[in-house]
């Protein structure tokens, strides 16, 4: 599935799963005041639902190379779906402890470096690391270690 530069579904199918460029706020930024991510970063799409008149909320979890201080906070992305999304050749993780919502599309989205302009999807994840993600996610809710954070638009 491809997407456009605003973030409208060029193909059919489920939004979930999709990795994508995105200017997203941690949970330590919003406490601090900021309204704006300080860096673009790939991110998972974790949820899609539709809330208001065909628009939906779309959650996302960040995908950093900084190695969690907690094995549980975080999922190491295998190598070769790494290159398989596009990403650099470091190690990177996937933060299943925090988490931010908006309004799809918003203007938060980025387009992918290296790729077409308005592109702004890295691809698909596959079916059982989505499904790996999910439960520790479901697992960090669980722990009361997951921190939302809802974006304005």
């Amino acid at each position: 599935m491809t997407f456009s530069k605003t973030g409208r579904r060029e193909a059919a199918g489920a939004r979930t799963r999709a990795g994508i460029g995105y200017s997203y706020l941690w949970a330590r930024e919003h406490g601090a005041g900021r309204e704006e991510g300080v860096k673009d970063r790939p991110c998972a799409i974790v949820a899609a639902r539709q809330v208001i008149e065909g628009r939906e909320v779309v959650t996302v979890i960040p995908i950093t190379h900084t190695p969690p201080t907690d094995p549980a906070d975080a999922v190491e992305i295998p190598p070769v779906l790494n290159a398989h999304l596009g990403l650099d050749e470091h190690r990177s993780w996937a933060v299943v402890t925090e988490t931010n919502d908006f309004l799809w599309p918003g203007p938060d989205l980025r387009p992918v470096p290296g790729r077409t302009p308005s592109r702004i999807d890295y691809g698909m994840l596959p079916s059982r690391f989505f499904a790996h993600l999910r439960d520790k996610i479901l697992q960090a809710h669980i722990r009361r270690k997951l921190t939302v954070v809802r974006r304005s638009e």
